[in-house]
């Protein structure tokens, strides 16, 4: 595993959902808030999202806009005052009237999208995450984000048509969106951890920490990956990240070792070694001090949480 990957993995819950809809004429349509991340992309025309507490955002063809922290906002045809967006139609409400398995032909002033959710558990949410602004937009520039537009062309393929294995194919190209609108954002390099990912020695020594886990890791064989001495490791490391890497290294065990408890019905001795702990009274003790409760009493508590909608 990355550190994008692991990230992710770590927060997502059930299925991703999405519709592809089609309105034209004066329109304008309301989600709430949401626990997990919001996402549109427009396919052809133009419209306006008005998030919560926030600035209006014009949307062209082509463009796409993550909400990775559920905030509310309206998408509509068009900047809204304050008593039109207060009249807004709920989302779930208007979407019955957008969508269907034959979409109308394409007419002058109409609009196309892609609009989906991703549910997600942010007890647990890695700082990469975190940091993500309220809202990500990504337009539709020539040569910019190929993979993104690359996944949009195959979801947006696969909703408007009724093919074979599209329950497996919607699900599987919503985490690649995801991945990929994420990676577009780190790519523009405005935060802390596109930094981070950015520097040679600190996306080092995370690679190594991701990618092998139950390593008996320690500062002068992490400094080693790194390629630099350890007093650097621990300067370059501490100052991006924000914690020192073993300090990172135990609260990502920990971290880790909730998605497997929540995801998997692994037996707490089989977690333990996934994670680098020696036995599963090890782990359950820093779990208990990390989180507060017991890995048996979190694992009840999250019971379902992956195989709900």
């Amino acid at each position: 595993m990355d550190v994008v990957s692991d990230a992710v993995s770590a927060i997502r819950i059930g299925r991703p959902s999405s519709n592809r809809v089609r309105v034209g004429g004066s329109w304008c349509t309301r989600l709430a808030p949401y626990d997990g991340a919001g996402f549109h992309v427009v396919l052809e025309g133009s419209c306006w999202l008005l998030p919560d507490g926030g600035p209006p955002v014009s949307l062209g063809a082509g463009d796409v806009v993550l909400l990775p922290h559920g905030t509310g906002h309206v998408i509509a045809d068009a900047p809204a005052d304050a008593a039109t967006v207060s009249q807004a139609a709920p989302f779930e409400r208007w979407l019955a009237g957008t969508t269907g398995p034959q979409l109308p032909q394409a007419a002058c002033g109409n609009v196309e999208m892609l609009c989906g959710k991703y549910r997600l558990d942010r007890s647990r949410i890695h700082p990469l995450m975190a940091e993500l602004p309220k809202v990500v937009h990504l337009p539709n520039r020539v040569g910019a984000h190929v993979e993104l537009r690359a996944a949009v062309d195959l979801l947006g393929h696969e909703l408007g048509n009724q093919r074979p294995g599209a329950c497996i194919a919607v699900p599987s190209l919503l985490d690649l969106l995801l991945v990929y609108m994420i990676r577009s954002w780190a790519a523009q390099g405005s935060g802390t951890w596109p930094t981070v990912l950015g520097d040679p020695v600190a996306a080092a020594a995370l690679r190594a920490l991701h990618s092998d886990l139950a390593a008996p890791w320690t500062n002068d064989r992490l400094a080693a990956e790194a390629g630099v001495s350890r007093a650097t490791l621990a300067r370059r490391f501490t100052t991006l990240v924000g914690r020192p890497p073993m300090a990172y290294l135990t609260w990502w065990r920990l971290t880790f070792a909730a998605t497997l408890l929540r995801d998997t019905p692994y037996p707490l001795a089989t977690i333990a070694r996934r994670v680098g702990y020696g036995t599963p009274y090890a782990l359950s003790h820093a779990f208990s001090r990390e989180f507060g409760t017991t890995p048996g009493q979190y694992r009840a508590s999250t019971a379902g949480q992956s195989a709900s909608m």
